[in-house]
């Protein structure tokens, strides 16, 4: 999960080792948590937000397309690289708990009830939370690829 929420494999080893810190300095008061797995991946997770706070930096909307198009790609991988930052920017303008069972359930194939237990909510607030996800990201992708303009 942390390899995923920061994308680069340097960061992602200084933040597995920041937060086994955090967690050895934590480690009295974890000996009688009745969630530890949750606990661990929730402080993960939150790490990962934090640094990615602190890291924002803007990027040129055009970078994606055109390093697909230095390369010589036919034009579906073109298309496939707009429909992923169209997806990429739903999932950012999406509250962060529907984010994280978005990503958890769809990307990263957890089961409902892990996704419950690692977010200390119930089961079947999860399945709220990703059929709202869904239903933005939806919603989105059909005004975008509308088939009564031709964009299909």
């Amino acid at each position: 999960m942390v390899a995923r929420m920061l994308g680069n494999a340097t960061s992602t080893e200084d933040a597995i080792q920041d937060i086994m810190m955090r967690l050895w300095d934590k480690r009295k008061h974890l000996e009688h948590h009745p969630n530890i797995t949750g606990f661990v991946f929730l402080t993960a997770r939150n790490y990962c937000i934090d640094v990615l706070r602190k890291n924002k930096s803007i990027v040129d909307d055009a970078t994606p397309y055109l390093k697909v198009l230095k390369s010589g790609e036919d034009h579906k991988d073109v298309e496939w690289e707009e429909l992923n930052t169209i997806i990429q920017n739903v999932l950012k303008a999406l509250p962060e708990q529907q984010q994280e069972v978005f990503m958890m359930r769809d990307i990263d194939g957890y089961a409902f009830t892990e996704i419950a237990v690692a977010m200390a909510i119930t089961v079947e607030h999860a399945r709220v939370l990703l059929s709202r996800a869904r239903k933005q990201i939806g919603i989105v992708l059909e005004n975008t690829y509308s088939y009564e303009r031709g964009d299909y």
